[in-house]
């Protein structure tokens, strides 16, 4: 069985950061494998700067295409709408039986996770490997579930920050994959 670690985003879009804390995670925890899942519509953010879903997946599938030890993954595509981690769980261990899925989040992700649909379904039945991020020290206790804190670099890098500085005439080629910025380029994209 292939230990599997789901990184749920929107990736609007992907960056180098997401990249740094997925390449970390694959190579310093039990995963074989990092699946990046595109979210179509995340039921705790706006969806007014979010980009069409086919384009998204299309800036992680250039991002990573290289890389054996990551997929992007598009299951959520199919499901009703909002997106929810735990229908999406279920779907995908469904699907993949073989498979033995986890859930990588960051720390703010895990500070708000009681917002989550069934979110104790979720803490009781998959591991959480959690990432650093700014302001958001210490690990909340669940009972029963197995959460991991990894020592990912702290990235202070957002996708809101690029979408932003695009949308100003501002450089940020080094903040993305290569493909991703011809692409971005290329559709002119995030500048209206």
């Amino acid at each position: 069985m292939n230990n599997i670690g789901l990184f749920f985003g929107s990736f609007n879009p992907i960056h180098i950061g997401h990249l740094i804390i997925a390449e970390y995670i694959v190579e310093h925890t039990d995963l074989d494998e990092v699946w990046f899942v595109i979210s179509p519509n995340n039921p705790l953010k706006q969806k007014k700067t979010l980009l069409n879903e086919h384009q998204r997946y299309y800036m992680v599938q250039s991002a990573i295409e290289n890389d054996a030890r990551f997929k992007a993954c598009d299951v959520e595509f199919r499901l009703p709408r909002p997106s929810y981690t735990s229908f999406t769980l279920l779907k995908l261990s469904e699907l993949y039986p073989n498979k033995n899925f986890s859930i990588i989040m960051g720390e703010d992700n895990l500070q708000s996770i009681e917002k989550w649909k069934n979110y104790e379904f979720i803490l009781n039945n998959y591991p959480i490997f959690v990432y650093p991020r700014a302001g958001y020290e210490g690990k909340k206790d669940y009972a029963n579930a197995q959460i991991t804190i990894v020592g990912a670099p702290r990235i202070e890098l957002s996708a809101t920050m690029i979408r932003e500085s695009l949308r100003t005439g501002k450089n940020v080629r080094y903040c993305l994959p290569p493909a991703v910025a011809e692409y971005i380029d290329e559709m002119n994209l995030y500048r209206k």
